[in-house]
């Protein structure tokens, strides 16, 4: 039998979404656009860089919103069951200049995300992907080397690794996601995705 891995988004599925906080704090709306509504990600980073160049915010306005943030209640359990289990990775689109205090509250798990691009002024300018569609590159990666992959998101930048997992599971995605990926088990909390995980993993084993 093959070895499972485990592999999680981070924002929507262990901690909140980090723009969605930015724009509450900044009272910026237009930050609040996240994965779960465009699926071009390029599109959507360079909106959010025009948005905040336009307000006059830079890295340390984004940070200091981060540093009020915790995990979703249950995240920490659930990643501690998952680690009984399973070896576990962070796959975000993310970056790791916001990731390192939201790692530290959830035990500092592995993580892969990317990387942003910052002036002398903090202002953020661009960005440096760790490879393109990482998350569904690193589950194919994880299956050439010899292991079975549980996946879990809640945006349409984690369908493609869903679908590429042994099991993928949708976790309280928005419904425009849930009506275009049907086919994807959807997990509404912690529970439900042990349920999900347990119930797969015995499968394989029958």
């Amino acid at each position: 039998m093959r070895p499972w891995l485990a592999a999680l988004d981070l924002e929507g599925v262990l901690v909140p979404e980090i723009w969605i906080n930015v724009a509450e704090r900044t009272g910026i709306d237009e930050l609040r656009l996240t994965t779960r509504d465009l699926a071009d990600y390029d599109q959507l980073m360079r909106h959010r860089f025009d948005v905040m160049a336009a307000n006059g915010l830079s890295l340390p306005d984004v940070t200091d919103v981060i540093a009020t943030m915790h995990p979703y209640p249950g995240a920490v359990e659930f990643l501690d069951w998952l680690r009984v289990h399973h070896q576990v990775v962070i796959l975000s689109d993310t970056f790791a200049e916001f990731a390192v205090p939201l790692m530290r509250q959830l035990g500092n798990p592995t993580i892969f995300c990317h990387n942003l691009v910052v002036d002398d002024a903090g202002r953020l300018t661009g960005y440096r992907l760790r490879l393109p569609d990482q998350k569904r590159a690193s589950v194919m990666a994880f299956g050439a080397l010899g292991f079975d992959t549980v996946a879990m998101g809640d945006s349409y930048n984690d369908t493609a690794m869903l679908k590429a997992a042994s099991v993928g599971i949708l976790y309280c995605p928005p419904q425009r996601v849930l009506d275009e990926f049907p086919e994807l088990p959807v997990a509404l909390n912690y529970d439900d995705a042990r349920t999900i995980i347990a119930d797969h993993e015995a499968r394989w084993l029958s």
